[in-house]
């Protein structure tokens, strides 16, 4: 796709788009961990924009790190996750907005409303509110490439980090894209020292505060000029104020209707608000999740409906928000009379996690589970994952369990955790556990990959984004570092029962930190490997 000129026209899903956004912006260091709805975006820069540097950071906050780096050192840098994964991240983007940058940063909050494939629905707008960093939200493919290089543009007009949100309905879709030329940055790179912007102990700080303030202010007022967002007056009976994915159902359910469409969801455009309600008789307030918007326009003394008619869960479609304006159900469709049976996600058949979880189910023991594929175990027929916290917390969980039972504690609590989760935020936690002497037994399930997004190689599976040979974790040696017992350590083969069973209940009866790892590489990965290359 590099390689197209300008003004051919592709038909590309939302990351599509946003890879060839940041191709066109003239990025130049790309970081990100893996996951959905995020995934593809570091994907498609790799496959297809080779030039541009990509990695699979060790998590978020590791991801986040290297592109503030870049960016103070003058590249242009593209961060991307998930919405849970800005939460990992949040320690170093609240200091960003005070740092700010030399080259533009963007970075990607992925949401999923629904939860796809996610354990919460979260909001990453209030991120957004909380740091003070401009947010941008496309409603379709062309904006969400487009709106890559405006977050650039913004981004080094105004000295900060701009967020970019998508929905997985922005993200997976499809929708004609015109194909734009590369840019290039003006800015010089190379890293020059500032040390009272860019070292934030309490006396810089205060300084860079009241700047991060000015700041907002000034991109507040701006927001009413900018083309990213707009006021298509028509019929003035009724209009909406809306964003993002929501933007396309409003049109499709009231295409005739006046509509203030926001592609910056924060700062806000007060003048342009407080303008189409003065001209609209009736205004309603359309985004998913949470009232973000509504509750600024009801800050401003306007009267407007939101959440009132319209649910802060799950997504919506333009037949609900037809419904809820005018409180008749839309012209009946086609109904065709088959029932669809349920099909509930399973591990798959094959998976070397399969043994792992019969057998501690069989064992009776209680097992603090993680984020990945393996934690369909908590389904029967295996049922056998009592906890499931977020990233690395399988590790310190059981940690906690076991000091608040005490001396009635019976050693049957049992840490599960994937082996990219386990590079992700796990052994933070397994250190912790051998510095406070806990008696904790820790099952890495390892096979290969980061199988849940997509097959992604992380820091165990000894090979980089672009494939690349590349150094993989010892867990032996990691355990010594640590101070666990080579008498506590085991790998083992993740298919052989027998095996897995002996090591289970013996480390479950040592004293100490106890570390299993069962290996066995994912079954789809297996099969794609076995897949014959055509030349």
């Amino acid at each position: 796709m590099a390689c197209m000129k300008p003004g051919d026209v592709l038909l590309l899903s939302g990351n599509e788009a946003i890879a060839r956004g940041a191709w066109e912006s003239d990025i130049s260091v790309c970081t990100g961990y893996p996951g959905t709805p995020s995934t593809e975006i570091l994907e498609t820069i790799t496959a297809e924009y080779q030039e541009l540097y990509t990695e699979w950071s060790v998590n978020e906050k590791v991801a986040l790190e290297v592109g503030i780096g870049a960016a103070l050192a003058g590249a242009r840098a593209l961060v991307t996750m998930k919405h849970v994964g800005v939460n990992v991240a949040a320690d170093p983007l609240f200091t960003s907005s005070y740092v700010g940058i030399k080259g533009g940063l963007v970075i990607v909050a992925a949401d999923d409303p629904a939860m796809h494939s996610s354990q919460i629905e979260q909001d990453s707008r209030h991120y957004a509110v909380g740091a003070k960093l401009p947010m941008l939200e496309p409603s379709d493919s062309q904006e969400a490439k487009d709106f890559v290089k405006e977050a650039i543009l913004l981004s080094e007009k105004y000295d900060t980090p701009v967020f970019l949100r998508t929905t997985t309905r922005i993200s997976h879709s499809r929708s004609v894209v015109e194909i734009g030329e590369q840019s290039a940055s003006t800015i010089l790179k190379g890293f020059e020292r500032d040390i009272q912007k860019y070292v934030m102990i309490p006396a810089f700080a205060g300084k860079r505060h009241v700047a991060v303030e000015t700041r907002i202010k000034q991109m507040a007022q701006a927001a009413n000029t900018l083309s990213l967002n707009r006021t298509e007056l028509q019929d003035t009976s009724v209009g909406f104020i809306t964003s993002g994915i929501c933007y396309a159902y409003v049109r499709e359910a009231f295409p005739d209707a006046s509509v203030l469409k926001l592609g910056m969801v924060y700062p806000f455009p007060d003048d342009l608000i407080r303008d189409l309600c003065a001209k609209v008789k009736s205004v309603y307030v359309v985004e998913e999740l949470d009232p973000h918007i509504e509750l600024h326009v009801k800050s401003l003394g306007l009267e407007v409906h939101g959440k009132d008619v319209l649910p802060n869960v799950g997504e919506f479609d333009p037949d609900m928000i037809q419904r809820a304006v005018t409180g008749k159900s839309p012209a009946a469709s086609i109904s065709i009379p088959i029932t669809i049976p349920n099909r509930p996600p399973s591990l798959c058949p094959g998976c070397p996690h399969c043994k792992v979880f019969s057998l501690l189910n069989r064992l009776g023991v209680y097992v603090t589970g993680d984020i990945g594929c393996y934690t369909l175990g908590a389904l029967p027929p295996y049922s056998a994952i009592d906890t499931c916290i977020d990233m690395g917390a399988s590790v310190t969980v059981a940690q906690g369990i076991e000091i608040a039972e005490g001396k009635n504690h019976r050693r049957n609590v049992v840490a599960v955790i994937g082996d990219s989760t386990f590079a992700h935020s796990g052994i933070t936690g397994l250190l912790n556990a051998a510095y406070n002497q806990r008696n904790t037994l820790v099952i890495v399930l390892d096979n290969g990959t980061t199988a849940m997004t997509g097959m992604q190689p992380n820091p165990l599976s000894g090979e980089t984004i672009r494939g690349n040979r590349t150094v993989s974790l010892d867990y032996l040696k990691l355990a010594q570092a640590i101070g666990i017992s080579d008498e506590n350590v085991r790998i083992v083969d993740a298919y052989n029962e027998k095996e897995l069973e002996e090591a289970i209940t013996d480390l479950l009866g040592k004293s100490g930190v106890s570390l299993l790892i069962a290996k066995g590489l994912c079954v789809i990965l297996q099969k794609r490997k076995e897949r014959p290359r055509h030349v």
